[in-house]
């Protein structure tokens, strides 16, 4: 029985919109999570009260003059704005800074650019208690502080979260302008259509109504049989791909559209990615792609209408492989996207047998990251140190080489040799958000790919730790894991806090590599002397090198 056939058997659209949670058992803990996880199904149906609130917040902070907005916030929480003010927002005159990161580098560098007195802070957080988006307050807020003084700096914060969380008695202990209270039935990589995407969007001059009436259209569309649903005609598809053995979902995008495939990564790897089993999203994120892949790849194809050469290139790849094509007529289709990838994900987790709503693994690497400040945790001590100063750790079940790599170069190689068929290589950057220094990175992957005909992701910490990190713990043992650090000395103190932000930044990465460790997954920690282009650029060239050795063995 094909996928398709196995949702209809199931009943699973009409039960996902009925808010029936037994689609998510049998278990009764997983039946409890999914009933209070089903509010997004509506949304833009019922957006009409939100949308006033959000409007007259919006006014009334333009009108005070506004030149930035800042979002801090992580995951969920920051992704779809992020969508939101690279694809609608670029006409706008104000900049959307969406920080979720702790980089010294990159939060000292932002904060080098802005005025205070023109600059409004989204402080957003659905639990209210997240350890990035409270410490980069907590940085923020003294910045201001000093510049406009405490009443004042008050002002230029807005706080999204849920009701009751921590966050509310900090807004309003600290004087904020604003708190808007985002759905409780939402969880977070659900929430476009909440205040994390639409306030935002909101204060970009984005047509918010446009936005959500598209969506609401596609709400509606998602009522229908299994046959005319298109959100269970995209699940069905990534089912019977599964199904063929091709669990690397792989997003091809057109260019303006890129970062609406960290939206979708995060979506299908956090939701799908666990009890070892999910679908392994691999985004394109440079503008040349792998020379051919390997029988575990099935292609969506994300393009903009007027984009002939991604179409192109779609039907040629739809003769060996499949490919399910999203057309986007103009940006305001993505609040289609939205809806249409929610309700896809929510009806592959039944097919997979998993509860889409969880995270345990999320949580995971979070104590791990507090265990490594408190001191109580420690990732692995190098082993070995290339002849460019990168000290190497071979961690998990990835096995030593027992000698002294000669190069970088070699003990990359190393690892690329540990892939085996149906494997993935996933590089876990801890470096500034600078796309000219991260660009040789991402224009290596295809490279790696196509020598090693493994399916090649890039991901940015700690960003991924709240998406693709679920599956890299939870999702089956496939992945190969280069976890990249720096000894970059920049620093920034946390206000309140006994650590400082280069502290955080180093945690989260050694956290992740002491989870990824016992979990039995295979890793190599590559801590590079630098962050700067140069030592980045250098790193790419030996990933090269050893794709290349790869490909000529």
């Amino acid at each position: 029985m094909n996928a398709l056939a196995r949702l209809a058997d199931l009943d699973a659209a009409a039960r996902l919109r009925a808010h029936d949670a037994t689609l998510f058992g049998p278990d009764d803990a997983d039946v409890e999570l999914a009933a209070r996880s089903l509010g997004w199904t509506r949304l833009a149906k019922t957006s009409a009260e939100t949308l006033v609130q959000i409007r007259t917040l919006a006014n009334n902070i333009v009108e005070k003059g506004l030149t930035d907005v800042v979002l801090l916030g992580m995951g969920g929480s920051s992704l779809a704005a992020l969508v939101l003010g690279e694809v609608l927002g670029l006409a706008s005159d104000v900049r959307l800074h969406v920080l979720d990161t702790t980089s010294p580098r990159t939060v000292d560098g932002l904060i080098a650019t802005l005025d205070p007195s023109t600059t409004v802070f989204l402080v957003a957080s659905k639990s209210g208690g997240t350890v990035e988006p409270n410490s980069l307050y907590a940085i923020f807020r003294e910045v201001v502080n000093g510049a406009l003084g405490a009443e004042e700096g008050g002002r230029r914060f807005v706080a999204l979260t849920d009701p009751g969380s921590p966050l509310e008695a900090v807004a309003a202990n600290g004087g904020f302008s604003a708190l808007v209270s985002t759905p409780e039935t939402v969880g977070g990589r659900f929430s476009a259509l909440t205040p994390f995407g639409l306030v935002p969007a909101q204060l970009l001059g984005i047509d918010t109504a446009e936005l959500l009436r598209r969506a609401a259209n596609t709400e509606a569309a998602c009522d229908l049989p299994p046959a005319e649903n298109p959100a269970a005609l995209l699940a069905a598809f990534v089912g019977d791909a599964l199904d063929d053995g091709r669990d690397k979902l792989t997003l091809l995008t057109s260019k303006p559209l890129r970062s609406f495939g960290l939206w979708v990564e995060q979506l299908v790897a956090e939701s799908l990615g666990k009890q070892g089993t999910g679908v392994v999203p691999v985004v394109e994120l440079s503008d040349e792609y792998p020379m051919g892949y390997s029988a575990d790849r099935a292609l969506v194809v994300v393009r903009l209408a007027s984009d002939e050469r991604l179409a192109e290139w779609a039907h040629k790849l739809g003769s060996a492989f499949p490919v399910h094509e999203l057309v986007l007529q103009d940006g305001y289709d993505l609040g289609v996207q939205f809806v249409l990838w929610e309700h896809a994900v929510a009806l592959l987790g039944p097919l997979l047998g998993v509860n889409p709503f969880g995270q345990p693994n999320v949580q995971a690497a979070k104590d791990a990251t507090n265990a490594v400040l408190a001191g109580t945790l420690s990732a692995p001590e190098p082993t070995a140190c290339a002849t460019d100063g990168t000290a190497l750790a071979y961690v998990g079940s990835l096995p030593s080489p027992g000698h002294v790599e000669p190069s970088l170069a070699t003990a990359l190689g190393h690892v690329l040799a540990a892939l085996r068929p149906g494997d993935y290589l996933a590089i876990l950057a801890y470096l500034p958000y600078d796309d000219a220094a991260l660009e040789p990175l991402v224009s290596a992957t295809p490279k790696v790919s196509t020598a090693t005909g493994a399916a090649v992701t890039l991901e940015i910490g700690p960003r991924y730790l709240h998406s693709t990190g679920q599956m890299h713990k939870g999702g089956p043992n496939t992945g190969v894991f280069i976890v990249l650090t720096t000894r970059d000395a920049a620093d920034t103190p946390v206000p309140g806090r006994p650590w400082t932000l280069r502290t955080l930044f180093r945690a989260q990465a050694e956290g992740d590599i002491a989870t990824l460790a016992s979990a039995g997954r295979r890793v190599l920690h590559a801590d590079i002397p630098g962050s700067g282009a140069e030592a980045i650029s250098a790193f790419a060239d030996a990933l090269l090198d050893a794709a290349a050795v790869v490909r000529e063995g």
